[in-house]
């Protein structure tokens, strides 16, 4: 009578344990629908991958501590190159993803010695490289409805600019719930047809980061 008590807790402590982690993968991963209904399938991240910017915001940064936790193969160059991508394939160690994270600073830009318009070309040619060695883009925008409100400066409409440059022309978008309030990434999604993986607190960007590369 004894073991049947223990099996029958195992049995439900393992439902309970199977219940969780369903429910932590929906409330991480949150997949955009097409307009017509259907789900977008979720392409598997690859390493090695490319962490970037476009508007040089501190985004990156907070990437790169869950990225660095979860001992990832990557490089972090907030102003990577096209020709980045093409020296790492002929050395033979091709990049496989690419993020960029999507978010304006004037602070950022300055210190980085350039304009939104550099921004928005050089990543351009980014992404275009990226696309013609079939490295998967991922657009990312991780600071919220703050980081959209204040841009690189205050009236000004340059981080919705880098969003623009990247989002749509992304395969994949990992973005922070609270900075699709206005619908923003959710509609570029639905229109595009590109999963939309939402997270919630800046924490949760790591389990996010962990089922979409496989850690």
């Amino acid at each position: 009578m004894m073991r049947s008590i223990v099996r029958m807790e195992e049995v439900v402590m393992k439902r309970r344990a199977t219940a969780l982690g369903v429910l932590l993968a929906v409330a991480t991963i949150l997949v955009a629908t097409a307009p017509g209904g259907s789900a977008q399938a979720v392409p598997k991240g690859q390493e090695p991958v490319m962490l970037a910017s476009c508007g040089q915001s501190p985004g990156p940064v907070k990437v790169k501590v869950f990225m660095d936790r979860l001992k990832m193969d990557y490089v972090y160059n907030a102003t990577a190159t096209a020709a980045d991508l093409v020296t790492a394939k002929n050395a033979g160690k091709p990049f496989k993803a690419l993020i960029i994270v999507t978010g304006a600073s004037l602070k950022g830009m300055g210190a980085a010695g350039v304009s939104i318009e550099d921004e928005l070309q050089r990543t351009a040619a980014l992404i275009a490289e990226a696309k013609k060695q079939g490295i998967l883009v991922v657009g990312a925008h991780v600071e919220g409805m703050e980081r959209r409100a204040q841009g690189a400066a205050p009236g000004d409409n340059s981080d919705e600019q880098s969003i623009d440059a990247v989002c749509p022309n992304s395969q994949v978008m990992i973005v922070r719930q609270d900075g699709d309030e206005d619908g923003r990434f959710t509609t570029i999604a639905q229109a595009g047809k590109i999963p939309l993986l939402l997270f919630e607190k800046n924490m949760e960007l790591q389990d996010v980061l962990k089922n979409f590369f496989g850690k």
